[in-house]
C-alpha cells in the first residue's frame, strides 16, 4: 500500500517544483522529503524525478501519482473535517501561513487563545507571502492563510477558496526627523513626487503598489533602497537615506530619529483568512477565524474590521457564514 506520506512529498514537490521548495512548504528539511520520494520510488519501483537542466522534473509516472496524490488527500481532508465536526471541538493539526508582519503583530496573540482554549490543536505557522500562501491552501499544502491586498492590486483567490475579512491596515509614511516634511500634520501624494524612496523589492505586493500609485499620479519613483524587511527600511529611514510608506501592523515602536505621517488619502491594505471550501465546516478554522478577528481588535491601531471588497462597510460576517474569494482582477 502507497503511503499517504511520501506521496504528499511527491505532490508538494510537483507543486512547488523542487525539493527545497517542498520541503519549506512542509516544514521539512530537503533531505527528509528527498529520502520520502527514494522510498516511494522502491515502493512503486519507477524513478519519480529526473535531472533537467540545473533542477529536475517529475517522470510521467510520477504526474500520475502526484494527480493521485492530490485525490487522495482531498478525501483526507473531507473524513478529517467530517470527524472533527461530530466531535464539535477543534482538535488535530492546522497549519496557518502569514505574511511577515502578520506572523509577527497578529499571529502569536491568536495562535496563544487558541492554544488556551483549544489544548487539543496543534498550531504550525510559516511565514509566506500573501500570493504564495493563498496557492498553498488551494493545493491543500496549508489549511489557512493570512494574506492581504491593497484597494488598487485585489488579491487573486482561485475557485474552491473561500475568506473572511480581518480587518484594515493602515500605513503611514516614515521620514527622518530632520526632513523638511517632518513637521506637517499630514501630507499628500504630490509633496512625495521627488523623494528618495525605501521600499520592498520587486514582486512584492507593496513594491508594486507603491510603484502603481506614484505613476497614476504621474510620478517615476526614485527608489534608492530596497529591503524586505521593514525594521530594515526603518534603520535606513533612521539614516536618512530616503522616506518609507510602511504600514502599522507589526511595526512596533519607531526608532529615534523616525517621524511618521498619515497620508492622504489613507493607503490601506485589507487583511482576509482564507481557507478551502472543503474544509469550511472544520471547527478548527471557526476557531481560528475568531482568535484572528479577536487578536486583530485587540491591536492599539486597529481602525476596525475591513468592509467587504467591493462594497459598502458592513460589520464582518461571522465566521461560520464563509463566502466565495474575491475573483482575480484582470
Amino acid at each position: 500500500m502507497l503511503d499517504l506520506a511520501r506521496l504528499r512529498a511527491l505532490h508538494a514537490v510537483h507543486v512547488h517544483g523542487s525539493v527545497a521548495a517542498a520541503a519549506a512548504a512542509l516544514g521539512y528539511t530537503p533531505s527528509a522529503i528527498s529520502q520520502q520520494i527514494t522510498k516511494l520510488e522502491r515502493e512503486t519501483r519507477t524513478t519519480l524525478l529526473e535531472r533537467k537542466g540545473r533542477g529536475i522534473a517529475l517522470t510521467e509516472d510520477a504526474l500520475q501519482l502526484a494527480s493521485a496524490a492530490q485525490e487522495l488527500l482531498a478525501i483526507v481532508e473531507r473524513t478529517e473535517t467530517t470527524l472533527e465536526e461530530r466531535r464539535g471541538q477543534p482538535t488535530g493539526v492546522l497549519s496557518v501561513g502569514a505574511f511577515a508582519t502578520a506572523a509577527r503583530g497578529l499571529l502569536p496573540t491568536a495562535l496563544a487563545a487558541l492554544a488556551r482554549e483549544h489544548p487539543t490543536l496543534q498550531t504550525r505557522l510559516s511565514e509566506v507571502d500573501p500570493h504564495i500562501s493563498v496557492d498553498l491552501v488551494a493545493k491543500g499544502l496549508i489549511d489557512l492563510a493570512v494574506a492581504h491586498d491593497w484597494d488598487i492590486a485585489p488579491l487573486p483567490a482561485p475557485d474552491g477558496v473561500q475568506h473572511a475579512p480581518i480587518g484594515d491596515d493602515h500605513c503611514d509614511i516614515l521620514v527622518p526627523a530632520g526632513h523638511p516634511l517632518a513637521a506637517r500634520p499630514a501630507i499628500r501624494r504630490a509633496d512625495l513626487a521627488h523623494e528618495p524612496w525605501i521600499c520592498q523589492p520587486p514582486g512584492s505586493v507593496c513594491h508594486d503598489w507603491l510603484v502603481r500609485t506614484l505613476r497614476a499620479d504621474g510620478h517615476e519613483p526614485d527608489l534608492r533602497h530596497q529591503a524586505a524587511e521593514y525594521h530594515t527600511q526603518l534603520a535606513l529611514v533612521a539614516a536618512g537615506l530616503g522616506i518609507a510608506l510602511v504600514p502599522r501592523l507589526g511595526r512596533g515602536p519607531l526608532p529615534e530619529g523616525v517621524v511618521a505621517l498619515p497620508l492622504t488619502p489613507v493607503p490601506t491594505r485589507r487583511l482576509y483568512a482564507l481557507w478551502r471550501t472543503g474544509a469550511a465546516r472544520r471547527p478548527a478554522i471557526k476557531a481560528a477565524v475568531q482568535a484572528l478577528r479577536d487578536a486583530w481588535a485587540a491591536e492599539p491601531d486597529a481602525p476596525g474590521p475591513a468592509p467587504e471588497p467591493d462594497a459598502s462597510p458592513r460589520p464582518a460576517p461571522e465566521p461560520d457564514a464563509p463566502r466565495p474569494s474575491p475573483r482575480p482582477a484582470h
